[in-house]
């Protein structure tokens, strides 16, 4: 009997594409990380942003079915990005910090008004606004 070994390239954006993807599948579809609303009612998140630097690519969005929110960054190869979302009082609700090409997901934000910074090296990158309701 002879065996066959199929050897592919799998570029290390797709591998964390489908593990993030794999991530909000799971989380959608397992009762512990459900939301707890009545079925029907889903939240929608609205995002204005300001861009204050032009040398990089900052992308924050929903996902389709607005239970996720992303957060991808681009620019400089080495830099740190970070993101930092508070709710209008002022308190850090969300932290998380990507490297340059990178994709990461935040989840769980209740209903409300959150503003965000994004920084790079101590340096104001993108702020903006998160309605989420």
């Amino acid at each position: 009997m002879k065996t066959m070994t199929i050897r592919t390239r799998f570029p290390k954006q797709m591998m964390m594409y489908c593990l993030l993807s794999l991530v909000v599948l799971l989380s959608l579809h397992t009762p512990a990380l459900a939301s707890h609303e009545p079925a029907g009612e889903k939240d929608t998140i609205v995002i204005s942003k300001s861009q204050t630097s032009k040398k990089y690519k900052i992308k924050i969005y929903p996902s389709a079915t607005n239970e996720v929110l992303f957060f991808s960054a681009s620019g400089e190869s080495g830099k740190v990005y970070q993101l930092y979302v508070f709710d209008m009082d002022g308190k850090l609700i969300k932290q998380t910090q990507i490297r340059n090409k990178e994709t990461t997901l935040l989840a769980h934000f209740g209903k409300g008004n959150y503003m965000f910074d994004v920084f790079s090296d101590d340096e104001k990158i993108e702020n903006g606004t998160m309605v989420v309701r």
